[in-house]
């Protein structure tokens, strides 16, 4: 009972001819950048985690 291929075209027409693919396009790029800038920052704030955790483990080893 899920969204058939069909159904899902449809949706994205209408979808495209209410909001114009102009407006579609800035809205995608925003939204990829928006999830870009969120993984770099969330990589830098486990950097200092991650190194603590590999010196800890050296330590441990050796």
């Amino acid at each position: 009972m899920g969204i058939s291929v069909w159904q899902l075209l449809i949706v994205l027409l209408i979808v495209a001819l209410l909001f114009g693919t102009k407006r579609l396009r800035t809205v995608g790029s925003d939204l990829g950048g928006a999830i870009r800038s969120f993984r770099r920052e969330t990589n830098e704030e486990e950097s200092p985690f991650q190194s603590e955790v590999v010196r800890l483990n050296k330590r441990e080893r050796g």
